[in-house]
């Protein structure tokens, strides 16, 4: 399976979302907006991706020529979603606790 990747030319933000049954699915962000998604064979990912690992790619003719791991971004994003999960799951304190 060779998959094209409906995108301009250009660096994009690469979210690698799921990887399963050799597939993974891969979200790709320019200026911190979503700008269109693919799901490629397993085996086209560098072996350092896992669920949600970033990185920088470049796209020429539909192809990622690049993969380059964004291990700064990666690691600030789950630091912000476990912050948020935290948060959201911490129970308010009740009326007798305030």
């Amino acid at each position: 399976m060779s998959e094209t990747i409906d995108l301009d030319d250009g660096v994009y933000t690469a979210v690698v979302d799921t990887i399963e049954d050799g597939f993974a699915t891969v979200f790709f962000e320019r200026d911190g907006s979503e700008v269109g998604h693919a799901v490629l064979e397993e085996a086209t990912v560098p072996d350092a991706a896992r669920q949600d690992t970033i990185f920088a790619v470049e796209i020429e003719s539909g192809s990622i020529t690049d993969w380059e791991s964004d291990a700064d971004t990666t690691e600030s994003r789950q630091d912000a979603a476990q912050s948020r999960f935290d948060r959201l799951s911490s129970r308010p304190p009740s009326d007798e606790e305030s």
